[in-house]
């Protein structure tokens, strides 16, 4: 006997129709909203020394790239065409030095319909490319990636932690 069709995944963005849209959120409740997001920024050995001692001929690329992801997170929805302006509580960039670079982690916090998980991502992003242009002239090789979400906690569809294997998908964890 065969087996029924699987259920499509529905994308929220679309109708009905296939038009896209932006997600009604005026109906769920208020809750509070963490996304953490990461990325990495691969560079060689001499950009790295350049960049931790904080005197790239544009100035202190950490600094730099620590304001932008905090700016980018800020204007995420005016970046992101389908994405609510959210009331940041808070958001946070971390710039960690690696072997191979930098690691990039971002917090995004609010109280709100709906998640910050684009607000985090945002900031990964603005805060990576922001490091690589500071760095650039000193490195044209550098390798933006790995942006991901690592967890995000509140809403409806509940709590998620990436697992510590990135091979795997994540997993939902229901409260």
């Amino acid at each position: 006997m065969p087996r029924p069709p699987a259920a499509r995944p529905r994308l929220t963005h679309v109708d009905a129709d296939g038009r896209v849209r932006m997600v009604d959120v005026g109906d769920k409740p208020v809750t509070a909203r963490e996304a953490r997001a990461r990325g990495t920024v691969t560079m060689s050995a001499v950009a790295r020394r350049l960049v931790g001692t904080g005197r790239t001929k544009k100035g202190d690329a950490l600094q730099a790239a620590r304001i932008a992801g905090i700016m980018a997170a800020k204007r995420t929805a005016d970046l992101i065409p389908l994405c609510h302006p959210l009331p940041l509580s808070s958001i946070a960039v971390d710039l960690v030095a690696t072997r191979t670079g930098y690691r990039i982690e971002a917090v995004a916090r609010t109280t709100g319909q709906t998640g910050v998980e684009m607000e985090a991502l945002t900031a990964v992003a603005g805060a990576a490319l922001t490091l690589y242009d500071m760095v650039k002239a000193v490195d044209k090789t550098m390798v933006i990636g790995e942006i991901c979400l690592v967890e995000k906690r509140g809403g409806r569809s509940g709590d998620y932690r990436r697992p510590s294997s990135d091979r795997r998908p994540g997993v939902k964890v229901r409260r």
